[in-house]
């Protein structure tokens, strides 16, 4: 039984793959969290928008708090889960499974979804479903990372525990108000690390691989100590902001990280991609990280000038949207045996998610046209995703290419 068990670790990920013989949509994790991750961003923010402008029967559930829960701990930590599953095999040397058990992660999650959205807030069974899923993952990723015995996926795992954590905290602001505050930022200020962690390695390695292919005479700077220095700071100021989010010393800390987020950038040549949606789209959303930082510092030192809300959905609509939308359809390609290359599908999808949150951004700033330029940042979303899921939804749910 050991022995079997042993042999079934050593596999591959392409034998494991060959091996499997149900739906294509369940051989490999990010299939399906990708999949519900594009349908549901596309149907979310109309939802949320339809039901602010006009009530109806969904109106006691999808609130203020569903749209900010449903984004941070739905869609975003669907995205999270499907490109871990992808990236874990790097960090521990073991292999994922397919199957039954990644339709039952994926059950989990949808029923989360379906329970947040039907039952009235404060319900306590849908508050114990939808918070099973992080834990759950998280222990998943826990029990690979002590069985692969080094520290390279350290910090996912504690970024998915922290979420856990923050998801249950968000539900207990029914019994302790104070919690749901808390529970938002600490949410958005580890996604937002993590997209400053992964994505201050991942931006430049792409971008170099692209320039290198087109043997372009220049490349992105190496990760040094300003990299080393802004992470940092980085995370020292959403530490601050998840502590004291008023103080203006964390406003400074938060504008100086925005600062150095984008004199990381300016290193990366981004410029030069300009032919590949899938490399400036990143490069474009590591962008909306920094302006997010400055905005954020700006709003608590200048909250007369600066509303709040326009910073937030800099990170959220900006930063999240785009990051988590280039990576789905980079990583789609790549991992069902297509080139890399984005095409004019990618590019208008990406530049709907841009222009949809250059318009979630401003809207604050024009009082008389607010509502309706929710209406067109929503629209403008929806077309994003709802592009994705009908380009790329049939190539997550087919075997691999070639």
């Amino acid at each position: 039984m050991g022995q079997s068990r042993a042999r079934e670790t050593m596999r591959t990920t392409a034998q494991i793959i060959r091996a499997y013989r149900g739906p294509a949509l369940f051989s490999f994790g990010f299939r399906p969290f990708f999949l519900l991750a594009g349908v549901f961003a596309a149907l979310a923010i109309p939802l949320w928008i339809a039901v602010l402008s006009g009530g109806g029967p969904l109106a006691g559930t999808v609130t203020r708090d569903w749209h900010v829960h449903e984004m941070l701990f739905g869609y975003t930590a669907a995205v999270i889960a499907g490109y871990m599953i992808i990236a874990g095999p790097n960090w521990t040397g073991r292999y994922p499974v397919a199957g039954a058990p990644v339709a039952a992660l994926a059950a989990l999650w949808l029923a989360g979804r379906a329970a947040m959205l039907l039952a009235e807030p404060g319900n306590g069974a849908a508050m114990t479903i939808d918070a099973a899923f992080l834990p759950v993952f998280a222990a998943a990723l826990w029990r690979e990372q002590i069985a692969a015995r080094n520290g390279k996926g350290l910090v996912p795992c504690l970024v998915m525990t922290a979420l856990a954590l923050a998801n249950i905290a968000f539900h207990l602001r029914f019994a302790w108000p104070g919690a749901g505050p808390v529970a938002e930022r600490l949410a958005l200020g580890m996604i937002a690390l993590l997209i400053a962690v992964m994505g201050g390695r991942l931006v430049p390695s792409f971008t170099r691989n692209w320039l290198a292919q087109r043997k372009a005479p220049r490349e992105p700077a190496p990760h040094g100590r300003l990299d080393r220095a802004a992470t940092w700071l980085t995370a020292g100021a959403l530490l601050a902001w998840l502590a004291l989010p008023d103080a203006p010393a964390t406003g400074l800390l938060l504008a100086v990280a925005g600062i150095g987020t984008g004199l990381r950038l300016a290193r990366w040549r981004g410029w030069e991609t300009w032919r590949e949606p899938l490399v400036w789209g990143l490069h474009l959303a590591y962008l909306w990280l920094a302006v997010g930082f400055v905005l954020l510092g700006a709003a608590i030192g200048f909250p007369q000038h600066v509303p709040a809300t326009s910073a937030i959905h800099a990170l959220t609509a900006g930063a999240i949207g785009a990051m988590t939308l280039a990576m789905m359809a980079r990583t789609t390609l790549s991992h069902t045996g297509r080139a890399r290359t984005g095409g004019a599908a990618a590019a208008a999808a990406l530049l709907l998610v841009h222009a949809a949150a250059l318009v979630r951004v401003a809207a604050p700033l024009a009082a008389d046209l607010y509502a309706d330029l929710l209406m067109l940042s929503a629209l403008l979303w929806s077309g994003a995703f709802g592009l994705f899921t009908w380009v790329y939804g049939p190539m997550l749910m087919m075997r691999r290419a070639g």
